[in-house]
């Protein structure tokens, strides 16, 4: 006589999942980043959950293993770059796990030479005014990435357009308000890796 043990688990939960990275999806390389995964509109965390990448890279700390609370991911390396997402198991149901979170991009800094930002026509402007954002660089990046300070906002992706044998991408803010003032950072981008900012 055999014994077999089966194992059976209910995925796919009413309540909508979220990934949070703190303090930030911006991580610097050789930096940390927490990972919580969360339901009930991002208000209780889940006690325990599984983390995916979505390029399907082996990832070994991933591999059929289960997180309790949090995941504190790093020092972060190139590899750690990408976009990610979790599920995760009910207090009150251990085996029902919910639907997959919407996706997160983890973006690491440090790998690509730093662009540089202008503001024109300069960076004192009266409330009301236009200001344009100007990433660019001597580096050809598809894409920048710019990031306020002062907001805990995801940064704002902006398309790079080739110039002068490198790259650049303009942001305009019009009318300029008070809430927009602060400091700006901008990163160029190739598949989740960022320049120094």
């Amino acid at each position: 006589m055999s014994l077999m043990v089966v194992s059976v688990a209910c995925v796919g939960g009413q309540d909508k999942t979220f990934l949070f990275a703190r303090p930030n999806a911006v991580v610097p390389q050789g930096g940390h980043v927490t990972l919580r995964c969360y339901y009930r509109d991002g208000l209780t965390n889940f006690t325990n959950f599984t983390l995916y990448k979505d390029d399907r890279s082996h990832v070994p700390i991933f591999h059929s293993r289960i997180f309790q609370e949090s995941f504190l991911m790093g020092p972060v390396t190139p590899a750690h770059a990408g976009t990610y997402r979790c599920r995760g198991s009910y207090p009150h149901s251990p085996t029902e796990w919910s639907a997959l979170s919407d996706p997160l991009a983890i973006m690491v800094t440090g790998v690509h030479r730093k662009p540089s930002l202008l503001a024109l026509p300069g960076p004192l402007v009266k409330l009301g005014e236009t200001v344009t954002l100007r990433c660019s660089s001597d580096t050809v990046f598809e894409h920048f990435f710019l990031h306020s300070e002062v907001t805990y906002e995801k940064p704002l992706h902006l398309v790079g357009e080739l110039h002068g044998g490198g790259s650049q991408a303009n942001y305009s803010i019009n009318p300029t308000t008070s809430d927009l003032a602060g400091t700006y950072k901008c990163y160029g981008s190739h598949l989740f890796c960022l320049s120094y900012g």
